[in-house]
Order: C-alpha cells, then structure tokens, then sequence
C-alpha cells in the first residue's frame, strides 16, 4: 500500500486564494475588508515568528492587520483594558491573543474577556458551547484546518469510526465535535487509555494529538486508515550536526506510512492550515457581524 501524503501546505494555499476573491467580494460588498487585531506581548521568539507570518498572510489576502505589541511588564489590568477597547473597535473584526502569554500574566480572564463574534481562535467558553451543541459559531483553527484535510480525502465520513488520541480543549475535543457533526462515530482515547493500541487500531481516522514524539507506531494504525499528525514535537538530531534538532509529529510516520491510506506529514500537513483557518475564521467572523450568510470558502 502507498500512503497518500495529505500536502498540507498546497491546500492552505489553495485556501488563502479562495480566501483572496471572498475578501475582494466581502469588501465590494460592505465597503471595508476586514480587519484582524493581533496582540503581542513580551519578546518571545517564536511567538515573533508567528505574528509576523500572520500579519503578511493576513496582508496577502486583502484584510487589513491590526497589530498591539506591549512589553512583558504591561500589566494585566492595561492587557484586559486593550481587549475591551478591541471588542469596541468596531473596526475590528477578529481578536487574537497571542499565547503563551509571558509569567506574571494571566490568560483565563484575558481569552474570557474577547467578544464571542470575535474568537477567531475560538477559545471562549462561549465558542467551545456553540461548538459543542452543533451551532453556528468560529471553530478553533487547528481543529478546523484537520478537519478539512480529513474531507480532502474522505469527503463523507459518517459511519466511519474516529479515535481521536488527546483530549486538550485546543485540539482534541474540538476535532472530536467536527467529527460527530459530520456523523463519525467518535472515540477520545489520551495516554493513560487502557490498551491504547488496540484501541487506535479500530479507527477508520486516527486523530494522533497528545503532544508525545513519535507516540503512535504502526501497531496503532488500521490497514488502510487516515492518520491525521497534529503533534508538532522538537526533538534532538545529532545526525544534522551537533545541537541541531528535527520536528516530528506525535506519530511514527516512516513505521506507519505503509499502512495507512493517507497521512499528514510533520511538518508540513496540520501546521500550516492553522494560520488560513485563522484567516477564514476572520472573514466569517465579518460576515456574521453583519448579519451576511457565511458561505462555504
């Protein structure tokens, strides 16, 4: 059997130029593009990194990018004061907190204070209820960007069984939600499951989202299922030089490869749909302030 290498790069791009005429047709439409607020707080470099790739991706396709960088001293008060002048701003269409947030700060109030029709990470309790009782609102983009690699090869999975392996409130029960809405049978197993193989070996999709290198070997995988990696691990590589270091996700993918109908590599399958989803989830995010249906993108 040979694997089906799901190419999650070409289809987040293939997203973002879909993404491009709806901004346009939005715009045209209601006379402004919309606008997406990311705050940044402290130096973290990865965290940089990202914003960075954000805001030119954002840029890219035609939505204006709203940027708060604060230092790693501003005051939690000063940060929940910049959400609720955001949640005002009625400029701004989708608010994201960058996380992790530097010590001394507290997350939890901070993601609890964005407006529900501006979670574009969709990380109010408000948005995981509306994910969990099958109604309209903005998905978590991880969650989201698999979900749609999963309907690129498996276009209708109702009846399938899904394991998803991880229970985080970022990734695992969310992904677990998509997939009932679309029908699936759905287990959610995690690293202290009995018989964790026996139980992954049932699935039609695997979902691997622990945050373990390499957890899931191919006594984990079903002939002929669709392995979903959302792990992103950084592990040592001393075959690369000294203290370099190689990403891999939180399956075996060279034991497993041959066995599964399709799979997502690490890197280059889940990570990069998580910043178009973002972007989708923006112009959603728009449409719905307006009272416009949110087409199919």
């Amino acid at each position: 059997m040979s694997a089906i290498i799901i190419d999650g790069k070409a289809f987040a791009a293939g997203l973002r130029e879909r993404l491009t005429g709806a901004v346009a047709a939005f715009g045209a439409s209601v006379g402004t593009a919309p606008g997406l607020a990311v705050v940044l707080v402290g130096e973290d470099p990865a965290s940089q990194v990202y914003v960075r790739s954000k805001a030119k991706q954002t840029v890219e396709i035609g939505m204006r990018s709203i940027e708060h960088k604060l230092p790693a001293s501003v005051s939690q008060r000063d940060l929940e004061d910049l959400v609720r002048r955001l949640n005002a701003d009625d400029a701004v269409d989708g608010i994201l907190v960058q996380l992790p947030l530097p010590p001394g700060l507290d997350a939890t109030p901070v993601i609890a204070l964005i407006d529900p029709f501006k979670d574009v990470d969709g990380l109010t309790d408000a948005s995981a209820g509306r994910l969990a009782s099958g109604r309209a609102g903005l998905v978590p983009c991880t969650p989201l960007g698999a979900m749609m690699l999963i309907n690129s090869v498996l276009p209708d999975i109702a009846g399938a069984e899904a394991v998803v392996v991880g229970r985080s409130n970022l990734v695992g029960k969310p992904i677990a939600q998509l997939l009932l809405q679309q029908n699936a049978t759905v287990t959610i197993a995690h690293s202290r499951t009995r018989d964790l193989a026996a139980v992954c070996r049932r699935a039609d999709i695997l979902v691997a989202a622990v945050g373990r290198p390499e957890m899931l070997g191919a006594d984990h995988v079903k002939d002929g299922a669709v392995v979903i990696d959302v792990g992103i691990n950084r592990i040592p590589a001393p075959d690369l030089g000294e203290g370099k270091t190689r990403l891999v996700g939180d399956v075996a993918f060279d034991a497993v490869v041959g066995k599964a109908r399709a799979i997502t590599p690490v890197p280059g399958g889940v990570g990069p749909m998580t910043i178009a989803c973002l972007l989708r989830n923006t112009l959603t995010a728009a449409r719905l302030r307006r009272g416009l249906a949110d087409t199919a993108v």
